[in-house]
């Protein structure tokens, strides 16, 4: 990557300061996070960068969702909205990085903007998502499916492993979880949507390159499976005599990973990755098991054969052992493909930098996913090391970070075309 010599309009030690100031509220080892969604950590951490929007000059709210939103008002104040940003939740296990930069780089453009005393055309506002996630209540991209009426049936009612309810979460987060339509986006009012995001995937970093233009994000399938057998001793039962429920759930995991792996040369991807057995004996057959598939491709056709064969293996193990079984569809999105005018604008600014960025898919999906369907979405990727992400040594360079942020900001300038 050749990259002119330049100085930056954005501040790289403002953002920088702010991404490790943040990095210590839900901080675990040297280098972790957890910060989940609705958690005390996570309202630590909604406040904290509610105080850095207001010293940038925002208008700022946190909706009912729990979605912390910062404003920015333009010119024009019928035109549709520009927003921009990611989320500040984290994995049980995650680093530093992932959703931050998004959201932290989002509110570093606009005070940027504020301070050159930049009116944008229309207005713009930095979002930080809530449960983009999805680990505490097995669902995800909740604050931006909200926001466009886009939740199911049931959601404020789905518990975590503690038996906390979505709605007792929200409550306690300080939300309303009665008055969520009043958080609602009139349909028409967001015109596009820009996320700038760490990679999450080696292919940045493996070929040196600081930036990435995102051309889709792969279509998630999640499924929780739950399959029941007998419970009976482990010493007595006669293996033929068995109805072994988490044997029938281990045939399962084995081909999601084969299935996943069929055509060697597709961006297929398939994991278990949460497990739940009953009653939890070493010296009783498993009578129950409840577990979770992910199943991503950005070929819908291929997904859906790989999901078609799935189905005929659990068949398949419940017949084998006498079990019965239930699938859950919790997740089913297509690929979404980001807008040919945002790619566009993102390579000509990117060109004018000195980069040459790729354009490159995204496997894991983004609060950008749930935008998809209401608006023109664009976004940036930045290397992250060794592609490592959801884990503590997830890591960024501030000059990677702040080079995509940059580029951010003069996307952002584009699209709104701002005047002094």
């Amino acid at each position: 990557m050749n990259v002119k010599a330049r100085t930056l309009t954005i501040n790289q030690d403002r953002l920088q300061k702010r991404i490790q100031d943040l990095a210590q509220i839900g901080k675990i080892g040297e280098t972790g996070v957890c910060r989940l969604a609705l958690s005390p950590e996570d309202r630590a951490g909604v406040d904290l960068v509610r105080s850095w929007m207001d010293e940038a000059g925002l208008q700022t709210r946190i909706d009912n969702f729990g979605n912390l939103i910062g404003r920015l008002d333009g010119r024009n104040p019928d035109a549709p909205l520009l927003l921009v940003g990611s989320h500040i939740d984290s994995q049980p296990y995650g680093g530093q990085y992932d959703g931050v930069i998004g959201v932290l780089g989002a509110l570093e453009v606009l005070q940027t903007m504020k301070e050159k005393a930049l009116l944008p055309e229309q207005s713009v506002e930095v979002i930080a998502f809530c449960d983009e996630e999805g680990c505490r209540f097995q669902k995800g991209l909740f604050g931006s499916r909200g926001i466009l009426n886009r939740l199911e049936t049931g959601e404020l009612e789905r518990s975590d492993k503690n038996g906390v309810t979505r709605r007792q979460a929200l409550f306690e987060f300080g939300c309303d979880p009665d008055g969520l339509e009043a958080s609602v986006y009139p349909e028409g009012s967001i015109g596009a949507f820009l996320e700038l995001h760490i990679e999450q995937g080696p292919i940045l970093d493996r070929a040196g390159e600081a930036i990435g233009i995102v051309s889709a994000i792969s279509g998630p399938l999640w499924w929780t499976v739950e399959m029941t057998g007998f419970a009976g001793h482990a010493g007595s039962v006669p293996m033929n005599m068995r109805q072994d429920a988490l044997l029938g759930a281990a045939k399962v995991i084995v081909a999601v990973n084969e299935l996943a792996k069929l055509d060697p040369t597709a961006p297929t991807v398939g994991t278990v990755g949460h497990l739940e057995v009953f009653p939890d004996s070493r010296n009783i057959i498993p009578e129950r098991v409840r577990f979770t598939v992910d199943l991503r491709d950005i070929n819908l056709e291929r997904r859906n054969e790989r999901e078609q064969s799935l189905r005929e293996v659990i068949e398949l193990a419940a017949m084998e052992g006498g079990l019965q079984y239930t699938i859950t569809e919790d997740t089913n999105s297509d690929p979404r493909y980001c807008a040919a005018w945002i790619k566009d604008i993102i390579r000509e600014e990117s060109k004018a930098m000195g980069i040459d960025a790729r354009e490159l898919m995204s496997g894991p999906f983004h609060d950008a996913l749930a935008l998809s369907y209401v608006c023109d979405y664009g976004m940036i990727f930045v290397r992250c090391k060794d592609g490592i992400s959801h884990n503590p040594q997830e890591f960024a360079s501030y000059e990677d970070v702040a080079l995509g942020t940059e580029l951010l900001y003069k996307t952002v300038l584009r699209i709104t075309n701002p005047v002094t």
